[in-house]
């Protein structure tokens, strides 16, 4: 067997890098693989999106409570982890934490299952609102009609 040199371009032929529908280079050219270029709103994944409107979600309701729950501190999740006994056919949505020595008490919003029950932005910001409220009134031993003055009972 014979090794033969690799073809090298002609002189006076410049060679492109193109896929083979001749469109260019595709994802990379902004970082992501999006068409977007960072910064502006459509390039935020649908995490970071989630993040944004939980955060102000919390913020809203726990803000009058701060006196009586302390700081409490705001985690996501992407899927709840069940124990291998969990007979229960509906997935939890958000978990309250106790504080515990040194930890402050957290309450986890479980992202992928608040976000499939959601249609929309905005139906996403109302289920995250609810969860929040009924996790905090829980907490707190009073109706959640009296934590926050938006929640509205299903």
């Amino acid at each position: 067997m014979v090794d033969l040199p690799s073809p090298s371009p002609s002189p006076g032929r410049r060679t492109r890098r193109r896929d083979r529908h001749d469109r260019g280079l595709r994802g990379p050219a902004f970082g992501r693989s999006t068409l977007a270029p960072r910064g502006v709103p459509a390039a935020r994944t649908r995490a970071e999106r989630f993040d944004d409107i939980a955060l102000r979600v919390m913020r809203a309701v726990v803000r009058p409570w701060e006196d009586r729950l302390g700081h409490v501190e705001l985690a996501v999740e992407e899927v709840p982890v069940l124990p291998p006994g969990w007979n229960d056919s509906s997935v939890p949505l958000a978990s309250y934490v106790a504080a515990t020595g040194s930890a402050p008490p957290r309450l986890v919003l479980f992202r992928r299952p608040l976000e499939h029950r959601a249609e929309g932005l905005v139906e996403l910001e109302t289920l995250l609102l609810t969860v929040v409220v009924e996790q905090l009134a829980e907490v707190l031993g009073i109706p959640a009609e009296d934590v926050h003055p938006g929640y509205e009972a299903e």
